[in-house]
């Protein structure tokens, strides 16, 4: 057991709740305050039903899901970085419940194991003894995208030390579709438990599917206990540049009967890494504040299981992000910038495999722009930016005519640059090009000897894309970027600041490869950008939303931490101090606008720009707003980054890898040591 009610910094609410976390498809979650009020449902709102029931001494009654059977009084929810725990007392007994799925960083092969664990435990509350039995059932719906539970199929084995239970469509096809806001419907799910455990586990045929019981005699104090392992074998996870792609931990050839056995086997020492691992992360978080370490538990699990993760032919690390519930791209880089501190902080490795997609297809020859593309397909199809299509062409069809019509585009990485499948209006040059560069950067001051043969073998296209950065980044004509929500912007400041910071990274990577003339005289230009954007931009108190915009424009320049980062010392500390001074003034209910057109925000870069402060105190101020739309927003969805800070109504998006961002503060207090 986890035993989180004892944590001072575990969630008592939030919008959704997460209960399985593995990977895109694979990701349940309840959107009630208590488990009982409503189905579970898949991250996209699509109803993906488990139902609990708890028969004690004879008398049914239900914990999870939504049924005419009397619901268990709930008296506990509390949420950390790796588990979900609900709390229920009824007649006698109580009964806990936890969610739990190891995702450590640190050991690829576990975080991308597909299984999660749903431990038990119940105990006498009132002295007597009782008869319990808890039980479980997992409908077909999880195994298909448009309810086809007709098809399901299943059985159940005993594989020697575990009893499993099974069921998928009869008819499948394999990476059969891509998109959005859609489910899996090929794979299998599984069931098992120990054959020590008193579960039961089995594949109800007419219901089409897996049931689970546990028998419990509790007597007394002393809690009794089981637990089940659900896991996920999607067969197929990605299409990568043609090549049919497992998950990471089935590389080498390994089963998911070989899997579930070592998640069973393995329980109580994961256990107990996972505690270690929530005990480590309170800790450094905690330093900036309560309500930060809580925004980052809220945040920990969604970021990592909106990737999958899976190795290339040489085996490297491929972190493939799915733009969930905003197109459904793949590998997309204003999607993994943002992202990636809470990667930094406790695996950069992740990071070089989310860059890896992106940097194979910019040097295809369909590719043949001077900057960075803006993804690498569309999940689960890693074949070529799908983003800015030709909508003339038929093969090309307008990605926003399809996010939900499950198409599948061609091999774009293979076409040749005479093909012009690429709109430039659509494509993000400035934004695209900055993230990389900085990404790479990152990856190189944190250990300069690992990365140098992958940045040697990308320093040509780096090279391309900050002599765009140069020649364009100064005073960025219209263009799109990652926050055009409220329409194309020209003369961008942030996005200025963005292509400052980019060719700053680039002198950073000339110092790594020994060339340090070169690397002088990037950071020169740096330093001359740095300046004349600040004089043109700077108004009295602030600096404006675009170069030639009036001073009552704002906007939150995010994009500066990475000076901080860095140590490059671009500006004074009075212009970050004078930032933040207007953050605060403009500061809602549930947090800091974005800019100053519309009263929406994005968590991901509010905590990004409350990282500029020198004196720390915005992190915890900024976090504490964040905090509020976690525990009182009516939008019932996994936790949103872009929402109406007045408010706090959703606006758009839902568990996004984005929120990763929330672990800028850690790491920067991480480069500050």
């Amino acid at each position: 057991m986890k035993n989180n009610r004892e944590k001072k910094t575990a969630l008592n609410r939030l919008p959704a709740v997460p209960l399985i976390t593995c990977d895109p498809y694979f990701s349940l979650w309840s959107n009630s305050d208590r488990l009982y009020e409503s189905d579970t449902m898949h991250w996209t709102g699509r109803r993906k039903r488990v139902m609990g029931i708890a028969n004690i001494d004879g008398t049914e009654y239900r914990f999870m899901g939504v049924d005419k059977t009397k619901p268990m009084e709930q008296t506990g929810l509390y949420v950390t970085a790796t588990c979900s725990t609900y709390c229920f007392e009824t007649a006698g007994v109580e009964l806990q419940l936890d969610f739990w799925t190891p995702l450590l960083l640190d050991d690829l092969d576990l975080m991308s194991r597909p299984c999660t664990y749903l431990d038990m435990a119940v105990r006498s509350l009132d002295g007597k003894s009782h008869e319990v039995e808890i039980r479980w059932e997992f409908y077909g719906e999880l195994c298909c995208d448009r309810g086809q539970t007709e098809k399901i199929g299943g059985g159940n084995y005993c594989s020697g030390k575990e009893n499993i239970a099974w069921m998928g469509l009869r008819e499948q096809a394999p990476l059969g579709h891509s998109g959005d806001s859609i489910a899996i419907d090929w794979g299998y799910l599984y069931l098992a438990a120990s054959c020590g455990e008193p579960v039961k586990v089995s594949y109800h045929q007419v219901n089409r599917s897996l049931c689970a019981s546990a028998e419990f005699h509790a007597v007394g104090a002393a809690w009794s206990q089981a637990a089940l392992v659900a896991a996920y074998d999607d067969i197929a996870s990605i299409d990568y540049f043609g090549k049919l792609l497992p998950g990471y931990w089935a590389r080498d050839g390994k089963t998911i009967n070989e899997a579930i056995s070592e998640a069973v086997a393995g329980h109580d020492e994961l256990l107990g890494r996972c505690n270690a691992f929530e005990e480590q992360m309170e800790k450094e978080t905690m330093k900036c504040g309560e309500a930060y370490t809580k925004v980052c538990s809220a945040a920990y699990r969604q970021s990592i299981a909106a990737h999958k993760l899976v190795a290339d032919e040489k085996g490297n690390a491929l972190f493939i992000s799915k733009e969930c519930h905003s197109n459904g791209c793949a590998a997309t880089v204003d999607v993994t910038y943002p992202s990636t501190p809470l990667y930094f902080c406790y695996n950069p490795e992740l990071v070089r495999g989310m860059m890896r997609p992106v940097l194979k297809f910019a040097k295809s020859p369909v590719w043949d722009y001077d900057f960075a593309p803006h993804d690498a397909g569309r999940y689960p199809y890693v074949t070529g930016q799908v983003y800015g299509l030709m909508s003339y062409q038929e093969a090309a069809q307008d990605l926003r005519d399809g996010e939900e019509a499950r198409y599948i585009y061609p091999m774009l990485w293979q076409m040749p640059a005479s093909a012009q499948m690429y709109n430039f209006r659509n494509q993000m040059p400035v934004e695209e090009s900055g993230n990389l560069l900085i990404l790479e950067a990152q990856l190189v001051k944190l250990n300069p000897e690992k990365e140098k043969e992958e940045l040697l073998e990308n320093l040509p296209v780096y090279e391309k894309w900050v002599k765009y950065l140069l020649k364009y980044g100064s005073d960025p004509g219209e263009q799109l970027c990652t926050d055009d929500f409220a329409g194309h912007l020209a003369h961008n400041v942030n996005l200025a600041v963005k292509a400052i910071m980019g060719v700053e990274a680039y002198s950073i990577l000339m110092d790594a490869v020994g060339r340090g003339e070169e690397a002088a005289e990037y950071h020169k230009k740096a330093q001359e950008m740095a300046k004349d954007v600040y004089a043109r931009a700077f108004d009295k108190d602030h600096t404006k939303l675009t170069f030639d915009g009036s001073g009552e424009t704002w906007s939150l320049k995010y994009n500066a931490v990475w000076d901080r980062i860095f140590g490059s010392g671009l500006w004074e500390d009075a212009f970050y101090q004078q930032e933040i001074q207007q953050y605060r003034k403009k500061c809602n209910s549930y947090g800091v606008p974005l800019d100053s057109r519309q009263g929406y925000t994005k968590s991901d870069w509010m905590m990004w720009a409350a990282a500029l402060d020198s004196t720390g105190s915005a992190v915890e101020e900024f976090a504490g707003r964040i905090l509020e739309f976690l525990e009182k927003s009516g939008s019932r969805v996994p936790f949103s980054d872009w929402y109406w800070t007045e408010d706090g109504r959703q606006c758009g998006f839902q568990n996004r890898t984005v929120q990763g961002g929330i672990f800028m503060p850690l790491l920067r207090a991480r480069s500050c040591q």
